[in-house]
Order: structure tokens, then sequence, then C-alpha cells
């Protein structure tokens, strides 16, 4: 008689699928290290606690794409506030430069205004300056070339006790101060009629 009956059966054909172990979510050590079990593969990724643990590819994947949209979401608003930022800065700048370009006009019309109107006082309270009269020889009739004595405007002048023919005479010493015409300092040492 057979054994079999009345028990259940088994058949060894079939190999039973093993049940994975349970990976996911249990810590790991080395980022983006990579294992597969039963068909599975697993990725050791940082979770949203900011800790290393196993979990499936697709989930990694999916953490990954949205911190790097988390990231570059960040960097866009970094940006967009550095461009408002330096925007302001520069409509500041501006603003300052035209408000300083104007007090410094103002100043300037201001300083001339002030410099105006004082020479305008000074024109006022100068005293009115007296014509000048030409230079007149110091004795009408003397020649203004000489000094010391009066030298008489004529044809020709000689010195008085010499030996010129006149028609006038002086009677010296006499100081050449411009140009001896009648040639009375005869040793040219700026006195005539020395002796």
């Amino acid at each position: 008689m057979s054994s079999s009956s009345g028990s259940p059966s088994t058949t060894s054909s079939s190999t039973p699928t093993p049940t994975p172990s349970k990976i996911t979510g249990t810590p790991c050590t080395t980022e983006k290290k990579t294992q597969v079990l039963a068909g599975q593969s697993y990725v050791c990724a940082v979770d949203q606690a900011g800790k290393l643990v196993w979990m499936d590819s697709a989930t990694a994947q999916a953490l990954n794409d949205q911190r790097a949209a988390a990231t570059k979401a960040a960097a866009d608003k970094a940006a967009a506030d550095k461009a408002a930022a330096d925007q302001a800065a520069s409509a500041k700048a501006a603003a300052d430069k035209a408000a300083a370009d104007q007090a410094a006009a103002a100043k300037a019309a201001a300083d001339k205004a002030a410099a105006d109107q004082a020479a305008a006082n000074a024109a006022k309270t100068a005293p009115k300056a007296a014509p000048v009269a030409p230079a007149a020889p110091a004795q009408s009739g003397c020649d203004p070339n000489y000094a010391g004595a009066c030298v008489p405007i004529d044809s020709d002048v000689d010195c008085a006790g010499g030996k010129g023919n006149g028609p006038s005479y002086v009677r010296g010493p006499v100081t050449v101060i411009g140009s001896d015409i009648y040639g009375l300092d005869n040793d040219h040492d700026g006195i005539g009629c020395e002796k």
C-alpha cells in the first residue's frame, strides 16, 4: 500500500519564491550604492529626514528629482532677489547722483549770484578814480630825457662853458634818464656836463 493516501501532497517541482527581506528604510552607509534583491533594485540614498537608508530605485530617483527642483527653485529665487536688489541699488545710485548734481548746480548758481552781488556792491562803494594826467616835465620847456637841471628843448643844447655853439646851454651836472639827444654825456657814464 502506498503511504501517500490521506496526507496532503507536496510537489517538489515548483520552487517557492523566497520572500525578500524587508530592506526598504533600513540604514545604509554608502550613498548611491545599489543592490538587487528578488529582482528589485535598491539604492542607498538620503531620505527626507536626511539619513542614509535603502530605498527602491524609483523612490530614490523621485526624491533626487524633488531635491534638484527645490535647489533650482532656490537658486532661481536667489538670482531674482539679487537682480532686484541690484536694480534697486542702481536706481538709488542714479537718484543720489541726480540729487548731488542738482545740489552742486544750485550751489554754483548761488555762489555766482553772491559773487555778482559782491562785485556790484564793490563797484558802488569804490571811490571814483581821478583822471590820470599825462606826465609833464618837471618844469615846462625842459627836456624829459634829462634830470637834475633843466635842459631846454631846442635845436641844440650844449654844456655851459664848453666848446659848443648852442643856441641853448645848460649848467650841469645833468643825469641822462632817456636818450642823450644833445650829446651832453661824452664819456657815456650817465652824467652830462660834469665840468
